[in-house]
């Protein structure tokens, strides 16, 4: 086997002291961020994605050209979306030395209400390698020599439950990735509708057998009359049902 030098991380029941048992609180703590000690951050290993809101972005005066394009939006878990406002890099320094640990986090910057100044979900507890307990309200994390912890506020974490009830609030966001668009089965060919005009062709398989293919395209030229090439093709449309209009300069040329 070979040999593991990382220190175990487990939780006994003395990591729970001072922690008011039963409950069922989140788990929140204070981490230093840049230079800057965040308070009101909530670890939610059900978001897929680190979250820093806005205002508290722009409390800290950061230069704003750190932030980076991100436009997938944001899905909450009742369906709510949101289109962040960038992704920034900030350096995040969990514990105090020795026993601490650095790394550089990506944070989706998310302009709505919130009590949370910042949301970390499973990206940033899955680079520091941490592991958490709600029983305990305690991380753990390795260092260099043994094994760092960050403890929960009780009493700050009973506080922003029941600021985030009264006002409704969503906390778990996810990265509404874009479907793919899928790749043609199969290679096409242009087929001129009227021979020998090229600006109006249609598309056929490759695959086809000679035969079918002879067939699809004297169909498509037998009826050719019911597609529309231009504009002006699609008679029968009155336009008292419905038209569209572009409010620009007629004098302007559009680009």
């Amino acid at each position: 086997m070979p040999k593991n030098d990382e220190p175990d991380i487990v939780f006994l029941e003395r990591d729970s002291h001072g922690v008011r048992q039963p409950h069922d609180d989140s788990l929140v703590i204070m981490l230093r961020v840049e230079e800057f000690n965040i308070h009101w951050v909530l670890i939610n290993n059900g978001s897929s994605v680190d979250i820093i809101y806005l205002p508290t972005f722009q409390q800290m005066k950061l230069d704003k050209k750190r932030i980076r394009p991100f436009t997938l939006p944001l899905v909450s878990f009742t369906g709510d979306r949101v289109v962040p406002k960038g992704i920034v890099s900030l350096t995040v320094i969990s514990r105090t030395y020795p026993a601490q640990v650095n790394k550089e986090i990506d944070f989706v910057i998310v302009d709505c209400p919130s009590t949370y100044n910042i949301i970390l979900g499973r990206p940033t507890p899955n680079r520091l390698r941490a592991v958490t307990s709600t029983y305990h309200l305690k991380v753990k994390f390795p260092i260099t020599h043994g094994v760092g912890e960050i403890r929960g506020d009780l009493v700050l974490a009973r506080e922003c439950y029941q600021a985030t009830l009264a006002s409704r609030e969503n906390h778990t966001w996810m990265i509404n990735e874009r479907e793919p668009i899928p790749e043609p089965s199969e290679t096409t060919q242009e087929v001129e509708v009227i021979p020998g005009d090229s600006t109006k062709v249609l598309k056929i398989g490759t695959t086809l057998l000679t035969s079918e293919k002879e067939k699809m395209i004297s169909f498509l030229r037998a009826n050719q009359y019911v597609f529309a090439w231009k504009h002006e093709d699609m008679t029968g449309i009155d336009r008292k049902i419905i038209q569209h209009r572009l409010n620009v300069n007629p004098e302007y040329k559009p680009v």
